[in-house]
């Protein structure tokens, strides 16, 4: 397997080393396994949180990328790692919340292999239509579905991927039925609703974003808890009249029986990151949402994670999902 290793440089300067029982942590470079490739969304969020924890830390952080399986192979990685916080996961979605509802065989317990360190991020995705569609608002898109149940198309980012789960909500919440379309990502269904191949998608915003700009697209809603200040004219779902938010969401996990002191101060490193004033410019050019300060603290972070993986457990069982092989 190939690995991709980059090295962030930590501040003398800005040397801060928390003691973690008799020895100080760390005592040495911090990895962060990322379960997906180079460049990708995840991969971005990695980087620009591993330079702001290691001047934080007072220790390099390396970044090292484990692609494969929709992120389970980076996930077991680390979940067989030493429990010493020296390995972590940026975890997400697809290996921490869905996988267990999608693979039968699932060579770790998301729940019980885990120390949860500090939820990073929410990237909220959008309701999306072409510019000339003859839907204005949600609540047009939803009328057209339930005039001819099961012939409206829309495109998700893949089967299980955090899109497709929240279009599942929003038949359930608004009791419609609506054909789902997998692609392998929004860069492949989004160009589909340009050409007019499908008409609506649930996306990105950071796929969408350009397409939206320039007059190409219209976003319909998006699933933010209030309206994003990249696109403050476009409303929530919540404001569409489905009490629903949703997207992808990043956070740092560690290996079970990690020591609660380690935990605390890699907390503390990831909180100071995001607390940073050009750390959050850039999440807000890339349309994420800092997590809350509640969820940024190992107990948040665990809490909220038990809420989403009843949430996914719900849909998948209310939508027909079955884990495969």
């Amino acid at each position: 397997m190939r690995l991709h290793r980059r090295l962030v440089l930590a501040s003398p300067a800005l040397l801060h080393v928390p003691a973690a029982g008799a020895q100080a942590f760390p005592q040495r470079p911090v990895r962060i396994i990322v379960p997906f490739a180079a460049g990708t969304s995840s991969d971005i969020q990695g980087r620009l949180l591993g330079e702001r924890m290691a001047a934080h830390l007072g220790q390099p952080v390396i970044i090292e990328n484990r692609a494969g399986a929709g992120g389970t192979v980076g996930a077991e990685f680390v979940a067989r790692a030493a429990p010493d916080g020296q390995t972590l996961l940026l975890g997400s979605n697809g290996p921490l919340t869905n996988a267990p509802v999608l693979q039968a065989r699932l060579s770790y317990d998301p729940a019980a292999d885990f120390a949860p360190v500090s939820m990073i991020s929410r990237s909220p995705v959008t309701l999306t239509v072409r510019a000339d569609s003859r839907w204005r608002s949600v609540a047009d898109m939803l009328q057209a579905a339930k005039e001819r149940p099961g012939d409206v198309a829309i495109g998700s980012s893949g089967q299980g991927s955090a899109t497709h789960f929240l279009i599942e909500q929003v038949m359930a919440a608004a009791d419609v039925r609506l054909s789902h379309v997998p692609y392998r990502g929004s860069s492949q269904s989004v160009p589909d609703v340009l050409s007019g191949a499908i008409p609506l998608v649930m996306a990105e915003i950071s796929t969408v974003l350009p397409t939206w700009r320039d007059g190409r697209t219209r976003i319909l809603a998006v699933s933010s808890a209030s309206r994003m200040p990249i696109a403050p004219e476009v409303p929530t779902l919540i404001e569409s009249g489905l009490n629903l938010t949703g997207g992808s969401w990043a956070g740092l996990v560690a290996p079970a029986g990690t020591p609660a002191p380690v935990l605390t101060a890699l907390s503390e490193a990831v909180r100071a990151g995001l607390a940073h004033p050009g750390y959050r410019a850039r999440q807000a050019e890339l349309g994420a949402e800092i997590a809350a300060e509640n969820e940024q603290q190992p107990e948040g972070f665990v809490a909220w994670l038990a809420r989403e993986r009843t949430l996914i457990r719900e849909t998948a069982r209310r939508a027909g999902i079955q884990p495969t092989d």
